[in-house]
């Protein structure tokens, strides 16, 4: 996991096509699962959502490129923001400005990986 530069700002959980939901930023933390879970503990699951407390966000997201898993589910993407990257979003839509270009090349690259190769 990276928890490196900007990305130590913010923790992404998702899966790819083949292979199942984990953590791929931990915001530096070493057991990310805490705050995930304390962030989005009030939105349940709901396909598209977006919840602001101080500077934390959690938001979710579908993938914006459509992409599905094996099993034909829509990927969605989760976000909890801290710090400073988190400071300044109001709104969904600025959440995923903020951190969507930080992971879309990497994700494109990874996504149809083997499970394997997530480790």
């Amino acid at each position: 996991m990276k928890g490196e530069a900007a990305g130590g700002d913010f923790i992404w959980a998702t899966r790819g096509r083949d292979w199942g939901f984990r953590f791929l930023r931990d915001a530096g933390l070493p057991d990310p699962l805490m705050t995930y879970e304390a962030a989005f503990s009030a939105l349940g699951e709901e396909p598209d959502c977006f919840r602001k407390q101080g500077d934390v966000v959690a938001f979710r997201m579908r993938d914006p490129k459509g992409r599905r898993d094996a099993a034909g589910r829509t990927i969605f993407h989760e976000f909890v923001l801290l710090r400073h990257l988190g400071a300044d979003v109001v709104t969904a839509e600025d959440a995923r400005r903020a951190v969507w270009p930080l992971v879309e090349a990497e994700y494109a690259t990874i996504w149809g990986a083997g499970p394997s190769s997530r480790g």
